[in-house]
């Protein structure tokens, strides 16, 4: 294998790109730095992965509390539901962020994956990227954010926390309609001096607009680790 070090590196040549086929022959200086990278990149991924959930974690169990309260008494005021929606969107936000950081370490751990490992493993289906190495060394000397805070939105939207604020505003709805029957919805809505009228229409501009931001059409840029296909095709054998 080339030199990395020559000044006529082209990291799209086949000598240069396919450092994984070198791997499973010999020891290589530059395999075994690549190894030791790689290790590190997981080790990020599995901290930004926690850091993940622990947002999650809290978010159910805030959910959890204020449904146990609201639901305890019909004095409780249902607007706490209204405020548990903030809070679990404000972590969203919080996740969001969260959730594009993690993405730059998971990338490049799939390059190293699709690129070097999969090649040493089966040398013959080649390269995922020609200049896979050129980009790598591009992001570690820039690293760069690789999804829009749209995209990572949506993505979290569709993983977590669609289905959590979802909860909240059924129970919500529940809370001003069947658990108050009494009254009439709308006025059991207000909040304060804000007619119900106003509160449900905020409510629901908000809820359309969640829907928007987690359906909308739009270019995926995080990195993918799976693809659909048979799940036991892998384990089959000839026996």
């Amino acid at each position: 294998m080339t030199d990395s070090s020559n000044d006529e590196f082209d990291p799209s040549a086949p000598d240069h790109r396919e450092i994984g086929r070198e791997m499973v022959d010999d020891s290589t200086g530059l395999g075994s730095v690549m190894a030791h990278t790689y290790r590190g990149e997981i080790d990020r991924v599995g901290m930004w992965r926690q850091r993940l959930d622990e947002t999650t974690t809290w978010a159910v169990t805030l959910i959890a509390a204020i449904l146990t309260w609201a639901f305890s008494s019909t004095d409780n005021p249902h607007y706490l539901l209204l405020i548990g929606i903030v809070v679990v969107t404000i972590f969203l936000g919080i996740e969001a962020s969260r959730y594009r950081d993690y993405d730059v370490f998971r990338s490049r751990a799939r390059v190293i994956q699709e690129n070097l490992f999969a090649n040493a493993l089966d040398p013959s289906q080649g390269t995922e990227s020609h200049d896979w190495r050129a980009e790598l060394s591009k992001d570690y000397r820039r690293p760069t954010l690789k999804v829009s805070l749209y995209e990572a939105l949506a993505n979290r939207l569709r993983s977590v926390y669609l289905p959590l604020l979802s909860v909240l505003l059924g129970a919500w709805i529940f809370r001003i309609t069947a658990f108050a029957p009494r009254q009439d919805w709308l006025t059991t809505a207000e909040v304060a001096r804000v007619p119900g009228i106003a509160v449900v229409a905020v409510v629901g501009v908000f809820y359309v607009a969640l829907l928007g931001v987690t359906f909308w059409p739009h270019e995926r840029h995080a990195k993918g680790e799976f693809r659909e296909g048979d799940p036991d095709e892998w384990k089959e054998t000839d026996r």
